[in-house]
């Protein structure tokens, strides 16, 4: 059980975040939107401020436990960017990221984020089965 602690820990600081984010400014969590807004000169103080969080987590992370957790990358990093660009692609198209329709669009019973969130599932599990059997 001890495995699921640091899991069930950040996933319930995220709602928190979220939650707080759409208390304090009436915003959803979206990153898409968020990132989206601030490169667009829109609330650049609350938008700036959320980005810096997010890049400044791991380093507070890192300051309690001693180290950043090990992480390999070994996918050639264009075939990365690419793939950051398609999901910054679907994250227009589908109206939001998975942090926006996934965590405070199935919260609030959104239709429209439930199915978002099913297709964004249902999309990843279909391309990593499809991309086990071609190994």
């Amino acid at each position: 059980m001890v495995v699921y602690w640091n899991p069930l820990f950040g996933g319930m600081l995220i709602g928190a975040a979220a939650v707080l984010l759409l208390l304090a400014n009436g915003r959803v969590a979206g990153i898409s939107g968020i990132v989206g807004r601030l490169l667009g000169g829109q609330r650049v103080v609350d938008n700036g401020a959320f980005i810096v969080g997010l890049v400044l987590g791991p380093l507070v992370f890192a300051v309690f436990k001693g180290s950043l957790p090990a992480m390999t990358v070994s996918t050639p990093w264009p075939l990365v960017a690419l793939a950051g660009l398609l999901v910054g692609f679907g994250t227009r198209m589908g109206s939001g990221c998975t942090s926006g329709h996934g965590i405070i669009g199935v919260a609030r019973f959104s239709r429209r984020s439930i199915v978002a969130t099913v297709t964004f599932l249902g999309s990843g599990l279909l391309t990593a089965s499809v991309l086990e059997l071609v190994r």
